[in-house]
């Protein structure tokens, strides 16, 4: 067990899978709570379609899968003005757009399959250092954005005309805490893959959100189901040669039914 640790491509999977189970969570919940939960699986698509154009392109993927997943935000954010009335249309109408993309764009790409297969469902032997700084440096740059305008996203996201009527600048809020879900959906990928990448923004939320009193709880809670998910998944997707995205999303699974049927078990008392 142990010995994993002594292996680099190891410490970088760990390095990289802790931070991204830190953030992905800390913005999930606010997702959740938005009623977004699918936000992000449509920004995840469109993770991949910038992908699969950098690798035509001969460029950075994952730098081309997050520009995409940053213009595709504010794209989003656009729709739903457009659509006030049906909002979620625009979450459909992106994820749809983006799949057939990122299609055509992969069957054109040159890359070798086993690279294309590495960004859809995560690779632990193929994690570079570049990516361990990539995702160190925009996990510090989500979470202390974050932090900075912890309040305001509480007040938006609970009552977002209330903070209007308060002088808060909602739709930049909203504008910003969107750009900060396609950078977060941006570093998650190399861990878990793009398909894979909202599951870990959603079901350690789920989880907290069983047993937490408060949105502090649910906070700690969610991050904490979240390295759990990512420390067990990993280290059976080690000893077991599993695929380590399945692996880690689906311990995270395994968790929030045993919490859940906790919390049964204790209402019965």
């Amino acid at each position: 067990m142990l010995e994993m640790l002594t292996l680099s491509f190891m410490q970088r999977a760990l390095v990289a899978g802790l931070i991204v189970a830190v953030v992905a969570p800390s913005i999930g919940l606010f997702l959740v709570l938005r009623r977004l939960a699918l936000y992000g699986d449509a920004l995840s698509h469109v993770t991949l379609t910038g992908v699969a154009a950098g690798m035509l392109a001969g460029t950075y993927p994952v730098a081309t899968g997050l520009a995409f997943a940053v213009a595709a935000s504010l794209g989003m954010d656009w729709l739903r003005q457009s659509y006030r009335k049906y909002s979620e249309m625009a979450v459909a109408i992106v994820l749809a757009g983006a799949l057939a993309l990122a299609v055509i764009l992969l069957s054109l790409a040159a890359g070798s399959t086993g690279e294309i297969m590495a960004y859809l469902f995560g690779s632990i032997v193929t994690v570079s250092r570049t990516d361990v700084l990539v995702i160190a440096v925009l996990g510090v740059v989500v979470l202390g954005v974050l932090s900075a305008v912890y309040k305001e996203l509480l007040a938006t996201t609970f009552d977002e005309e209330y903070a209007r009527i308060g002088g808060m600048p909602v739709r930049l809020l909203n504008m910003l805490f969107y750009v900060l879900v396609a950078l977060t959906v941006g570093l998650t990928m190399r861990v878990v893959g793009a398909l894979l990448v909202s599951s870990l923004m959603v079901v350690p939320v789920g989880a907290a959100l069983q047993v937490a009193r408060s949105f502090r709880g649910a906070l700690l809670l969610s991050v904490g189901f979240g390295l759990l998910s990512v420390l067990v998944g990993l280290s059976l997707a080690y000893l077991l040669d599993l695929a380590p995205g399945g692996t880690v999303v689906f311990t995270a699974v395994v968790i929030l039914l045993l919490v859940t049927a906790y919390k049964r078990i204790r209402s019965l008392e």
